[in-house]
Order: C-alpha cells, then structure tokens, then sequence
C-alpha cells in the first residue's frame, strides 16, 4: 500500500547521497541514545500540574528515534540497526496507552483521566500516528524483522487492533462527527491515519469495508465545516494537520479503490483548501498568523508539492519546491510521523532536480468570507484584517485585529501561541495572555476586553480592493461583552498602495477606549506618534499621550518566531476618532 501511495518517481536508490549520509548518521546517534522512560507519575503529571510538555518530550522521543533507526537501515540494509529498532517497537507496544494524557479522557471536552485504561482505549491524534508509524516501520522492513521473528509483525497487528481499529469501530469518539457538530483537524488528522493503518497492514475485507464506511462519514462532516474558500480557521500550523491530512486521507482512498475518488481532486473547494498556504504566506519563513498559529512556520515540502500536483496547482507545486531547495533540514527529522518523512526521502532525488520557475508571489490580494479574512498586498506592504467571531476553533479574541508587514519585515504583530498546557484547552483559556485582545491590535475599554463564543463577531463589514487601495470596514463593537459599554466601534483600513497604511477607528460608547498595538521593533515617541527605528513612523491624530510597555518572552514555542523582547503600546483615544498612518 505504501508502494502505491508514494510518487511514480520515488526511488529508495536514488536518494541523493548526501540525505542518504544525514539519515545514515541519525541513525547512528539513536543508536547511541537510551530509549527514554516513561512512568505513571510522568502521565498523571498533566492531571495533577498541568503540564504537558515534560510527558511528551518522553512520548515523542521513542517515537524519534524509531524513525531515525527505520530509515537508516531501510537505506543502509547492513541489520546493524535491527536490534534497536526491535527494541523501540516492542517499547512502545508495550506502552500502557498511545493516547496522550491531555486527551485522555471518552467525551469532547470531558474529565482528563490520570492514567490511560489499557483495556479501553482512546483514539486521539497520537495513537493513530502511532498505528501510523508502527505500520510504515514493519512495511519498510517486513523480511528483515520476519527473519529475526514473525511475532514482531503479529505484535504490531495485535496491538492496532487492539488500540485502534477495535474502539475506532466500536465507539463514536466526538472528532468522529455528528450531525452539525463542528469538527477540527482532529478528523481529517485521524481518520489518515487509521487508513493508512488499515490498508497497509493485512486486515480482513470485512474490516477494510466498516471502516472505509466511517471514515468517508468523518471527512464529510470535516469538510462540512471548510467554507468554499477553503480558509483554514484554525490558522497556518493547522493547515497540515487539516487540508493537507485531507489530501493524505484522498491519496489513501485512491490507492484503495482507483478511480473511485479521482473526481475530486479537481473540485474547485480541494483546490482552494490546498493553495490556502500560498495566501498566508509574506515573506521567508513568515506568515500571517492567527489562532495557534506562529508567525514562523517550517518551510513547506513534498506534501504541500504532492497536494499541488495533485489539484493542478503549479504555484503551489513550485512554492514547495523551493521551499524545499532551500531547507536546511528537508528531510523532517523532527516529524512524528514516519509516512511523511518517507515521502520527503523518496522524493528528494525528485524535489533536489526539481526546476521551479521563480518563486511565485502570493496572487496579491484575497478576501475569505467563511473567516472573514482580508489580506492585501503592494509591493512595500502585506497587511492581513482578520473579522469573523470569536467562537473559530483554537481561537483568540482578535476580532479586528491587523497584522502588517513592510518589505516582509514584522510591524504590527499578531503574538501567537505560548507552549501548550492544561489551561490552554480548558474554561480557563482566555486567562491567557496570548488568547486576550489586549495582546492584539485591538481597543479595550476601561479594560474590559472582548469576549469568546461565536456570538462574539463582527458586523457590516464590507472590502474592496481597487488599483489605488485595497480597504476594509467592519463595525467590531458585537465582539465586546456588554461591560463595554459600546454602541459602535467601526475599524476601517486602507492600504494606499505604494504609500501607508492607515486605520481609522471610530468610537461610540461610554467607556474611555484605549488602543493596544503590538510590535517587535522598540518604538520611539516623536512629535507625530511613534517611530519604529527605521521600519516604519506611525503618525497618530486624535491620541492621548502613548505608553510604551516592553513584554519579556520566556516561553519556547514564542521564542520560535520572536526575540526575548516585544513591545506593547497604549494609545489613549483623545475623543471619538483615532487615525493612525503607518508610514
């Protein structure tokens, strides 16, 4: 099955021999690392304190350095990793679940259990990766482990079965979908992997028949929730957990039912999820970013080229490519899941040759209704307006809040993320200050700032975008409680192309209204407003006098796209309209 899945171009022995000597020496240093341990008092570590990080760094580490091992010897051949790679697969077979502790638990949203049921397994994300990656490991090295033992393959089966196939058959897990309850990338991210599990390892017809049956249900209910646009709502990380899992989940049921799918690859809905990439992106390795999404996101590689090929997108095909070119690690050697980085292996004779045209710009301007995001562009600038409401999956209160670029460098900033923990995903989440619209580029009123839930939006907002300006209007008042005290608040931004970029904000209510501007370069007060070193002045009419407050950054997954140090400006609305014209 995996044979059918990769490109007609794939080829073990034509894998450049420099990624052959990287992999070979990954490899080599797993072989001399001990295999990471793994207690109970590690799992009930994130009932009990919140944490996530510290079990998972244990989890994925096995899961690491099986990968690295599977494909050394697969290159290699010599059996000089074979033992270790014995060892790994029985380790984690013999993990008491594969579910990670912060989704342990039967209900959406439901009681975490301190310790994972052996007897009754969950079906997360992680424990159908790990199906996942247990079935590519035995399908690159079925002989090799056969001859040391058959019962290495029937453990794998056994354990599938068990972990997987049987609870995915016998229970609906909530990511499964029902009716119009909204789904997230948790669907479209299982439901590839159970078939590819499925249809890799020898499972029965009848099997095969039962959970094809549900898994097209789950996709369906998956896309119900993708507008035509095919926005992702949950931003630009998500995206390969969610349209590109659907490409991964399409690509498995062409392999196993040819023909039968084909058709839609060419609907216009697939397409416009696939090149959602391209639209997001600005410049390097930036992109706009909302949600929990980071402003730096890896670079794209063979499957956003597979996705590209696949609904005849030669822009996104070629960003790929290049991408891929230019990556200092293409290989993924920090991806969990061992069919991805199989792909990227088999491809890369393919990819390295590879002759895109000129790396292509992002059509320009956009507008997504299903999200209500608007991006517009110039050849100085790249401004993204994000509407819609405050109930999106992983969403932050940033209902109106602006992100810019100048000559692909950030200005105005949208935070992102902080590492994951127990408070991220629970009643307490917009105590996080990360998740606030006082961390946005957004007003609060005598501190009261916006509120989460879908009946938290924007309203009459209307855009244009014409040869002289691109611009967008929308009134965000509906996005803030009523403790606001707001009648109207309309934001309004216009991209004078080639020129500035100005926003308007006009504001009625009883409430003084002060306006949060995060930025990365340290401002300076001028007679104007503000100057960001040699980025940008922001020139400010009818403001009180700024406060300029720095925000120390600690936090590992911030410190990926930001230095130790951002900058929160206070801007004091002096009366009814505030104006400010980046320049």
């Amino acid at each position: 099955m995996l044979d059918q899945v990769e490109n007609r171009v794939a080829d073990w022995d034509s894998v450049p021999q420099r990624h052959r000597e990287s992999l070979i020496k990954a490899g080599e240093a797993a072989l001399s690392q001990p295999w990471s341990v793994i207690l109970a008092s590690d799992y009930r570590t994130y009932c009990e304190k919140g944490d996530r990080a510290g079990f998972e760094a244990l989890y994925f580490a096995r899961r690491l350095m099986l990968n690295d091992l599977v494909l050394a010897e697969r290159l290699e051949g010599g059996g000089r990793f074979l033992d270790a790679i014995i060892d790994g697969i029985v380790l984690i077979c013999e993990e008491s679940g594969w579910q990670l502790p912060a989704h342990n638990s039967y209900e959406r949203g439901g009681a975490r259990l301190p310790l994972p049921d052996p007897f009754d397994p969950v079906v997360d994300l992680f424990a159908a990766e790990t199906a996942a990656i247990l079935t590519t490991a035995l399908q690159l090295l079925s002989p090799q482990l056969d001859a040391v033992s058959p019962a290495i393959a029937r453990r794998i089966f056994d354990e599938v079965d068990r972990r997987v196939f049987k609870p995915y058959l016998a229970r609906h897990f909530w990511w499964m979908g029902h009716g119009a309850e909204r789904m997230n990338n948790w669907t479209a991210w299982i439901t590839q992997n159970v078939l590819l599990a499925t249809f890799a390892l020898p499972t029965s017809q009848e099997l095969r028949h039962a959970v094809l049956d549900k898994a097209l249900a789950s996709l369906d209910a998956f896309l119900k929730d993708y507008a035509e646009d095919g926005a992702c709502e949950e931003g630009v990380v998500y995206y390969r957990h969610a349209a590109l899992c659907l490409f991964g989940s399409m690509t498995m049921l062409d392999c196993a039912a040819p023909g039968v799918f084909s058709s839609l690859w060419r609907e216009p809905k697939i397409r416009n999820m696939a090149e959602y990439i391209l639209h997001m992106h600005v410049a390097g390795g930036h992109y706009f970013n909302f949600a929990d999404s980071s402003a730096v996101v890896e670079p794209c590689g063979v499957r956003e080229f597979l996705f590209g090929k696949a609904v005849g997108s030669e822009q996104l095909a070629a960003f790929a490519a290049g991408d891929f070119q230019r990556c200092e690690t293409p290989l993924m050697p920090k991806e969990w899941n061992l069919w991805y980085r199989v792909q990227a292996v088999t491809l890369a004779n393919y990819l390295d040759a590879c002759r895109p045209p000129q790396l292509p710009v992002p059509r320009g301007d956009i507008f997504y209704p299903g999200i209500g995001l608007f991006i517009a562009r110039d050849d100085i600038y790249a401004l993204a307006v994000k509407g819609g409401n405050n109930g999106e999956s992983h969403n932050h209160n940033d209902v109106g809040s602006v992100t810019l670029y100048k000559r692909g460098q950030p200005l105005l900033i949208d935070i992102g993320v902080e590492t994951y923990t127990a408070k991220t995903f629970s009643p307490r989440r917009y105590e996080i200050w990360t998740m606030q619209s006082a961390f946005h580029n957004l007003p609060s009123f005598a501190g009261v700032m916006q509120a989460d839930g879908a009946q938290f939006g924007a309203r009459d907002l209307a855009f244009a975008f014409e040869d002289a300006e691109a611009r967008i209007s929308m009134d965000i008042a509906g996005a803030y409680p009523s403790e606001a005290g707001l009648r109207s608040y309309r934001r309004r931004v216009v991209l004078k192309r080639g020129r500035c970029v100005e926003i308007h904000d006009d504001h009625d209510g009883d409430q003084a209204a002060v306006l949060s501007l995060m930025v990365l370069v340290e401002p300076v007060l001028t007679p104007q407003g503000l100057r960001l070193g040699d980025l940008a002045d922001i020139q400010l009419a009818g403001a009180g006098p700024p406060l300029i407050e720095p925000i120390v950054i600690t936090d590992a997954r911030l410190r990926q796209s930001w230095p130790q140090q951002v900058f929160r400006v206070l801007v004091p609305l002096a009366g009814p309209a505030l104006k400010l014209t980046i320049i």
